[in-house]
């Protein structure tokens, strides 16, 4: 393959719980693409799209913004890579690890990063097996979504009985129990193209940084490149690229973290297609560091268009 993609076919919506954060963040980066003047864009919102209706999709490069398990935790990319076509972001196997939380926390243990211990959760077990507080959320899920924090019993109580319901209406969904990390610092640190990015801090306004204050409230706070111990930004960052680079994870990812009162930074999870809304964290980090979301997502064409031709 050589030369230079020409047009870029940018992928939005999908079949998972997240699909209005897709829309969202696709429309911007086909915005931004147009706006960059160097590419053809052609903006397609989809379903759960099959092998054939992909290949009628015309594009040099494809931009899949999908969120959830279709989108970036493997079957879009196996879809993907039977194309043949150059796209953006990790393959199959690392969207695959990097979408299941337990993987992930694993990896992150054999690198030494600390994260929270963990229970899958039984539905057929009412005992927590944690003492409070715990939180309780699905293991291939993002956003937020079904995410349960309990303090106290009573809460526990609910949780579980909505998780239990939650998978009775969706056939293997999975839940996991994490020891609560609550009143920490929330931190995320975006990974672009191997490089860590500016580390942001989150605050939102009131309770815990939900799906809401992700993307639809305009009081949480965000603050760039903060004041941290001495040496804790240059630790997670390298934290966060070197767990990118042992999941497999290509061109961007996300990884988010709780600083507690003790100075330690625990990893939460890692997002590899993270959100361009107008309230997302990677594009900002970009921004901060001198990247305009129009570059930025010309940069990542360009890099999926190398790594094809190199045969990535």
């Amino acid at each position: 393959m050589s030369g230079s993609p020409k047009s870029v076919l940018v992928l939005a919506g999908g079949p998972d719980a997240e699909r209005e954060v897709s829309l969202m963040s696709a429309t911007n980066v086909a915005q931004s693409l147009r706006e960059g003047g160097e590419f053809t864009i052609n903006y397609q919102e989809i379903g759960r799209v099959s092998a054939d209706e992909l290949r009628g999709l015309p594009g040099d490069v494809i931009f899949p913004v999908l969120h959830g398990h279709f989108g970036e935790g493997g079957p879009l990319q196996d879809l993907l890579e039977a194309d043949g076509r150059p796209y953006v972001g990790c393959g199959p196997r690392a969207a695959r690890l990097a979408m299941d939380k337990v993987a992930t926390k694993l990896a992150a243990a054999r690198l030494g990063i600390p994260t929270a211990d963990l229970s899958i959760f039984n539905p057929l077990d009412a005992v927590c097996p944690f003492d409070p507080p715990v939180v309780l959320k699905p293991v291939h899920e993002g956003s937020s979504v079904g995410l349960h924090i309990c303090r106290a019993g009573e809460q526990w109580a609910r949780a579980h009985a909505a998780a239990s319901a939650d998978m009775r209406e969706h056939p293997g969904r999975v839940y996991l129990i994490e020891r609560g990390l609550l009143g920490g610092r929330e931190l995320t640190v975006g990974v672009f193209d191997g490089a860590a990015l500016p580390v942001i801090e989150i605050r939102p306004a009131e309770g815990v940084y939900d799906y809401q204050a992700k993307y639809f409230r305009d009081d949480t706070a965000y603050i760039c490149a903060p004041e941290l111990p001495v040496g804790l930004t240059e630790r997670i960052q390298a934290q966060a690229s070197a767990l990118a680079r042992s999941l497999g994870v290509r061109h961007l990812a996300r990884a988010d973290f709780i600083l507690d009162e003790t100075g330690t930074a625990w990893l939460l999870e890692v997002n590899t297609m993270p959100g361009f809304t107008g309230h997302s964290l990677f594009p900002m980090a970009a921004r901060y560091a001198g990247i305009e979301t129009p570059r930025l997502c010309a940069m990542l064409v360009r890099a999926a268009w190398r790594d094809r031709s190199a045969g990535a």
